[in-house]
């Protein structure tokens, strides 16, 4: 099968174009396809491309013992590949699985002074030697954080074109209903990203055997692997109480108020006692935090609370993954998830707004009987998201829009599975629109 197209693809291509280009490090979670963007990117844009994995080949690692002098490294890197034909100006080097050898992240400065070779970094960034590589290497690299497939690469890889997803957002921009058909095909697509998720070779699996068959097998060995690392790179950090988290996240979202609380994990359990495991959950890419505002106002970042917060998986498919496995063909025929359901829609648009660059943040008053799923802004005001798994009334919603006291949000927005429109106080859009929002919010 083809390789899937990325939007790290062009992100890579611009980076090449600028002049002053500093090494780049490439962020993300196992197997969300790193390496393989980076490879293509290499092999198809430069004369000479070195790859080099310190996991899998560590007598690299000594390439940094005689210093950082480029040419020093250099020497080294050609001494253990003789094969190896340099083109200055047009070399990149690869150094995958950086997190085994930290002392790349201290080679950057040198690179990024010499400037005869490109240098792109990734790896599995957890735990001290994410701490470790962060302070090493500041000032003298460029990040990007990649995530799995969103729900337009996901479209990309079913064979649907920039025009189609076009097509979608000019509605949107109109507020001009879709046809039956678009809505259906596209409701189906997207139920089908719901179950799969946006991991890439079980996006690959999925589209070229065109069902879900062996899906559910490879959700789970995933989400093993990711137990095997935390167990591996877990640091300074006690294992068992970061495995004790991210066991029990599904567990906190079936919550009617999806908080996830420390105390019931584990006989015991003490907020203090777990300083740091979220955040390392959060920086090894496997769960997406969502915090609980104090008041419904801008600004958003200065206004949460951080030990009230709810832990989402950052790929649906893994959440699918964790649970019964009939839950497949459940989502599929909209029966037996009862109260869960709201767990995977609140899932899957926390999961399609991150890919968006969006932080989470969400608001509750128990005294006004006020609930808001996700809250996010635009240029000018605070924009309450709510998110119907079912088609009950949007009672909060009115609420934070009628009421004088929430000065800065000025209208809503409901993904439900309904249609596009607006009622003059919110708007309402699909479910599977989520991935356009940002775009919509800023050009509209």
């Amino acid at each position: 099968m083809e390789r899937l197209k990325r939007k790290i693809d062009n992100y890579l291509i611009d980076w090449k174009k600028n002049d002053n280009r500093l090494p780049l490090i490439i962020k993300g979670a196992r197997q969300i396809g790193k390496t393989n963007a980076i490879r293509n990117f290499g092999v198809n844009y430069y004369s000479t491309f070195i790859e080099i994995n310190f996991a899998l080949q560590p007598q690299f690692k000594t390439i940094f013992e005689d210093g950082f002098e480029v040419d020093q490294i250099i020497k080294n890197i050609t001494l253990k590949m003789p094969e190896i034909e340099l083109n200055e100006q047009n070399t990149l080097i690869f150094f995958d699985e950086m997190q085994e050898c930290v002392s790349t992240a201290t080679s950057l400065k040198a690179f990024r002074e010499d400037g005869r070779y490109d240098v792109i970094c990734s790896g599995s960034l957890m735990g001290i030697n994410y701490k470790e590589i962060e302070s090493n290497s500041v000032g003298n690299k460029e990040d990007y954080i990649m995530r799995s497939l969103d729900f337009e690469e996901f479209l990309w890889a079913k064979g649907y074109n920039d025009e189609q997803v076009n097509d979608l957002y000019q509605h949107m921009l109109e507020l001009k209903p879709l046809s039956n058909t678009q809505y259906e095909v596209m409701l189906s697509n997207f139920k089908d990203y719901m179950i799969v998720g946006g991991m890439p070779a079980i996006v690959s699996q999925f589209v070229e055997s065109k069902n879900f068959s062996g899906i559910l097998k490879m959700q789970q060995q995933i989400l093993l692997d990711y137990e095997e690392d935390i167990t591996k790179y877990a640091g300074g950090l006690d294992k068992t109480k970061i495995l004790n988290c991210y066991r029990k996240i599904q567990v906190f979202l079936g919550n009617e108020n999806k908080k996830f609380q420390i105390s019931k994990i584990a006989d015991g359990a003490r907020n203090r006692e777990y300083v740091g495991v979220i955040e390392w959950l959060a920086n090894a890419g496997i769960v997406n935090v969502s915090y609980a505002m104090e008041q419904a106002c801008l600004p958003l970042k200065g206004n949460y609370n951080p030990d009230n917060y709810r832990l989402y998986f950052a790929d649906t498919g893994l959440l699918i993954g964790s649970l019964d496995e009939e839950v497949q063909e459940d989502l599929r025929n909209n029966e037996n998830m009862n109260t869960y359901k709201g767990a995977l829609y609140g899932n899957i648009v926390s999961d399609m707004l991150v890919k968006e660059g969006y932080d989470l943040y969400f608001y509750r008053d128990d005294s006004k009987k006020i609930e808001m799923d996700f809250m996010i802004r635009d240029k000018s005001s605070l924009i309450p998201v709510e998110v119907k798994a079912n088609d009950k009334a949007t009672v909060s919603l009115n609420n934070l829009i009628n009421n004088t006291t929430y000065k800065d949000i000025k209208y809503g927005i409901k993904l439900c599975n309904k249609n596009i429109g607006f009622n003059g106080k919110f708007y309402t859009f699909p479910y599977f629109l989520t991935f356009l929002l940002k775009r919509y919010l800023k050009e509209k």
